[in-house]
């Protein structure tokens, strides 16, 4: 939901990327500003601790791009942070002036919340002002609007509304998740079926076009925003569109190296070469084999463990006594040194 204060606020600056950031480079940087400012890490550092706020509040705008997209207008209609002026007989107004007049008060008159609500975008019959309404009117198209010939800024329009949006909430399998689906919800005691797309995250909203609230006389139906919240997964976890497995291997094939089979999502099995000598959490990729989406396909990284047996009978302890005392080696021996260092 937008809200007044995105006008003053640079959350690129923030998190210190470019306006043209991707979904990685924003992760990156809130990962390493949110580490740095973590109250745990400044005990009784109120600033730091408002840093830390700010870069939470940075990345959930910037992460999301519904939110990100509806950010950008806001700040771009008002030249990158300043107040917008609107002009008229009585001098300029700011931004909150503008809104708190479409609001029923004042210029002095309560704080505006904004929504995506449908109806009228001045909030006819109680609701509040859709943002999204109010800012079209700002987007030009003939004929003369509030601030003069060809200003932009025009009333509501007339005719048939949009009804309003909803939103729901629903749970999916880790695989639903990755290879999409379509399920059915109950919407407002109305059967609606929604089309999942693969790759979905969770915590991730989807809009749906058309499956909000209906409109009365003859206006489009609003959209319904669905929040998806999914199930962990007993083998896979998810890293961007990479999937994540702990791949166990004996110490004999982690030692002299072996051919083993590795679990796909879709139940193939995909053959694998450990090379000898590989330790416990080294990664092996296996290309393609991750989630797949329209803009991306990710791989399948599995995690090397090595499993010590806990079981061995008097042959094989003999046979590892005998390979202990042929390499006589202490791999702690330069420990305590680099520890000092």
């Amino acid at each position: 939901m937008a809200s007044q204060d995105w006008l003053d606020k640079d959350f690129y600056a923030v998190l210190g990327v470019g306006k043209d950031a991707d979904e990685a480079e924003i992760k990156k940087a809130y990962r390493k500003l949110a580490k740095q400012y973590h109250p745990d890490r400044n005990t009784g550092d109120a600033e730091a601790e408002q840093k830390f706020k700010d870069v939470g509040e940075a990345h959930a705008v910037l992460s999301d791009p519904e939110q990100r997209q509806e950010y950008d207008a806001i700040r771009s209609m008002a030249g990158g942070g300043a107040r917008f002026t609107a002009g008229g007989a009585g001098g300029n107004g700011g931004f909150e002036d503008i809104f708190s007049a479409f609001a029923g008060g004042g210029g002095g008159g309560p704080r505006v919340r904004y929504s995506t609500g449908g109806g009228s975008p001045f909030g006819g019959g109680g609701g509040e002002p859709d943002l999204e309404d109010i800012l079209s009117m700002f987007g030009g198209g003939g004929g003369a609007g509030f601030g003069g010939q060809g200003a932009g800024f025009r009333p509501p329009p007339r005719g048939p509304q949009k009804g309003a949006d909803l939103t729901a909430k629903t749970s999916l399998s880790f695989r639903d998740a990755v290879e999409g689906s379509t399920i059915s919800l109950d919407v407002n005691g109305e059967k609606v079926n929604a089309k999942i797309p693969a790759g979905v995250k969770d915590g991730q909203k989807i809009r749906l076009r058309g499956k909000g609230a209906h409109a009365g006389a003859g206006g489009q139906r609003g959209d319904l925003i669905l929040t998806v919240g999914v199930a962990r997964h007993p083998v896979f976890e998810r890293d961007g569109n990479n999937l994540v497995l702990d791949l166990p291997v004996t110490f004999p094939e982690a030692t002299l190296g072996a051919t083993v089979t590795v679990p796909t999502l879709d139940g193939a099995g995909v053959k694998v070469k450990v090379a000898p000598g590989t330790p416990s959490g080294r990664m092996l990729r296996l290309k393609g084999r991750g989630v797949k989406t329209k803009k991306a396909t990710g791989d399948l990284l599995a995690r090397v463990q090595v499993v010590v047996p806990t079981d061995l009978g008097d042959a094989e302890r003999e046979a590892i006594e005998v390979l202990r005392d042929a390499r006589e080696e202490d791999p702690r021996a330069d420990l305590a040194a680099r520890a000092r260092d």
